[in-house]
């Protein structure tokens, strides 16, 4: 019986030595995959970012602004650009910190937290920029509506008659949720795809932790 209960003992020596060698591989496997998906999303962000940057450069909007002539709407709108840049710019160094952290972070618990770090800031990045859109979209038709003296005919028709206006606002609207629409399935697809994978390997460090 004491032999038995010897072979027993190291039986169960072998079999978490066996385990701990498998958890291991595991976890540098999924620290690996965690580390290429944060730096995607880091990849991402800064081409997005210069996508609009060089965007705006080929767009003149300098003939529209001087027919509108109010200084204060050129200077707001400058200020919402350099507010936007450099909120991008936030969230691009805060995706770098995320990804230097996941890649040199070694303990278990420390990963978990950085993926469901990066998850959060990822989310709140995508949030902003379609709160952006609908932000900018309804400001341009705003101002492009009210200040622009090429739609003084168009305000007066519009005054004279309800439905029209009506029809006009319900345009607006459906273009606006469309671009909304448009950009939150590029967003769920992009983003969306490397979070779901992001959160799979945290599920999977979980167990491991247990």
């Amino acid at each position: 019986m004491k032999e038995l209960d010897l072979l027993k003992k190291d039986w169960k020596k072998n079999s978490d030595s066996f385990e701990q060698i498998s958890e291991k591989e595991i976890y540098k496997m999924i620290h690996k995959k965690s580390s290429s998906i944060v730096k995607w999303i880091l990849i991402i962000s800064i081409l997005e970012i210069s996508f609009w940057t060089f965007s705006n450069l080929f767009i003149n909007t300098d003939d529209v602004l001087q027919k509108i002539n109010h200084p204060e709407i050129v200077v707001a709108l400058e200020y919402l650009t350099y507010m936007n840049y450099l909120v991008g710019l936030i969230f691009v160094y805060i995706f770098y910190k995320n990804y230097t952290t996941i890649s040199t972070t070694v303990a278990t618990k420390s990963l978990m937290s950085t993926i469901l770090r990066t998850r959060k800031t990822v989310q709140y990045y995508v949030w902003y920029n379609l709160g952006m859109i609908v932000v900018s979209s309804i400001f341009s038709f705003f101002i492009g509506y009210v200040y622009n003296p090429d739609m003084a005919f168009f305000q007066e028709k519009l005054a004279q008659d309800g439905k029209a206006m009506l029809f006009t606002v319900g345009i607006l609207v459906f273009v606006i949720l469309g671009f909304f629409g448009l950009f939150w399935c590029f967003y769920r697809l992009l983003y969306g795809t490397l979070l779901r994978r992001l959160y799979s390997n945290y599920k999977e460090l979980k167990k491991i932790d247990l």
